[in-house]
């Protein structure tokens, strides 16, 4: 139910999808939707907490960085726009809904401040083992995000404001860059 609601709100919006057409598409009842999810915002913010990146970003965060900095600079960013490419349909819709609908604005936020948490831990730590300068860790966290929501956006869409520039150049050079920039 949770695919089938993403889909059909990601093709016509929020609003135009019916709680009856969801259910009806996904094989089930109306009751049973209500019964499981109790509205039609509820489901879409289950769907947006099961089918996020903070899980699988935090396990490759605590199983498998390598304590490189370009290595482990370049598995993020990889995993991230991964991860974003798999759920583009319900970025799409958390940019478009997401003003609109009470608390999903703030719901869809938690994911990216887990991941700000984590990579400014990251580069605190990093910082401790004498592999990157002393920063401001979570500024650079911030920027390291925003840089690859950026790339993500650009990508977002068929017409590419860049389209001379992969996605994968654009990864390799930034990070490149972006480690350069840190390490002593």
């Amino acid at each position: 139910m949770l695919l089938t609601a993403i889909d059909l709100i990601s093709q016509k919006g929020y609003k135009s999808v019916t709680t009856q057409e969801i259910a009806t598409t996904a094989g089930l009842s109306e009751k049973t939707l209500f019964r499981h999810f109790g509205s039609k915002q509820n489901l879409l913010e289950t769907a947006f907490d099961r089918f996020h990146y903070s899980e699988e970003m935090e396990d490759t965060f605590h199983k498998k960085l390598t304590g490189d900095l370009e290595t482990d600079l370049l598995l993020i960013s990889k995993t991230y726009h991964r991860i974003m490419n798999q759920n583009r349909k319900m970025i799409m819709i958390a940019i478009k809904e997401g003003n609109t609908l009470p608390g999903f604005l703030e719901k869809t936020q938690q994911h990216p401040r887990q991941l700000l948490k984590i990579l400014t831990l990251y580069f605190k730590n990093m910082h401790k083992k004498g592999k990157i300068i002393h920063t401001d860790f979570e500024l650079q966290a911030i920027s390291f995000m925003m840089m690859n929501f950026g790339a993500f956006l650009n990508n977002l869409d068929a017409d590419k404001s860049f389209p001379t520039v992969t996605l994968d150049k654009f990864i390799q050079t930034s990070v490149q860059t972006f480690a350069r920039a840190l390490t002593p």
